[in-house]
């Protein structure tokens, strides 16, 4: 349900009304209808009965820790659900406001995006820029976008790459509780994700060791070059999306979730 707090919030109802109507992807929350009586405005999604990805990575509630499978398959679901929006949807859209609070997750974990009332619909070409308002959440907006605000694809795929951070280490983007050198997420991440040492330091405690550390430096791998500050050394979520596949197959685990023996054979998975 809308809180009217001024036109924003009306545009930002309109906008996610619009884009949802026309836009369908199994790696989108599925719009399934809107109420707009008077001064009323709702909006009804499909149930995601395991809430958002923030809540199950940075709550101070005894959640379960999420087991490196399902962060993976998370990790693609959204990589996705980018890719679609960035390259199949006519005009291209960018989400704009990519972050763990935009990503629902279904009774099986897996992941949809959500939050659509910051997007804007883009050029044709891939890198073609937007000027806009500055909008979004501190920690996942891109540096070119955050200074000028010109907005591209480009824009998501840095915000993405945060979201992969927070996967691998469970850190939140901003946490003004750590040392300064280590209060911003990217910042601090950014120059350890070439060295394999670092990268091992960085991991989420809560997983306990219980990953390969090959596919971890890949993702670590991936997440460098979605961060990067120059928007164009960032890959295409087209790119990214191939890369993630096989270490999605290959986290498939024999037994129960969070060990870590991997078959050495498994059945495809959905995608």
């Amino acid at each position: 349900m809308l809180h009217r707090e001024g036109r924003q919030g009306e545009r930002a109802f309109r906008l996610e009304v619009d884009l949802l109507s026309r836009l369908h992807s199994p790696y989108l929350v599925e719009l399934l209808g809107y109420c707009a009586d008077q001064y009323h405005r709702l909006l009804i999604f499909e149930y995601m009965p395991n809430g958002t990805l923030q809540h199950h990575l940075h709550s101070t509630n005894n959640h379960k820790p999420l087991d490196w499978g399902t962060r993976l398959r998370i990790a693609l679901d959204c990589a996705k659900a980018l890719e679609f929006l960035h390259e199949h949807a006519i005009p291209p859209v960018i989400h704009r406001d990519f972050k763990c609070t935009s990503i629902l997750l279904d009774q099986n974990f897996r992941a949809k995006v959500s939050d659509f009332g910051l997007a804007k619909t883009g050029s044709k070409k891939i890198n073609g820029q937007i000027s806009t308002r500055v909008l979004g959440t501190t920690g996942y907006l891109a540096p070119e976008y955050a200074s000028t605000g010109q907005l591209t694809t480009k824009s998501d795929v840095y915000s993405y790459g945060a979201v992969l951070l927070e996967l691998l280490t469970g850190r939140v983007p901003v946490d003004t509780k750590r040392p300064p050198e280590e209060r911003v997420l990217i910042s601090w991440a950014l120059p350890r994700l070439t060295t394999r040492e670092k990268i091992l330091e960085m991991v989420d405690p809560s997983l306990k060791g219980q990953y390969s550390d090959r596919d971890l430096i890949q993702i670590a791998a991936i997440a460098a070059m979605c961060v990067q500050p120059e928007a164009e050394y960032r890959p295409l979520m087209a790119d990214v999306v191939p890369s993630l596949i096989p270490l999605v197959k290959n986290s498939c685990y024999v037994g129960s979730p969070g060990t870590s023996r991997f078959q050495n054979q498994v059945a495809s998975p959905r995608y």
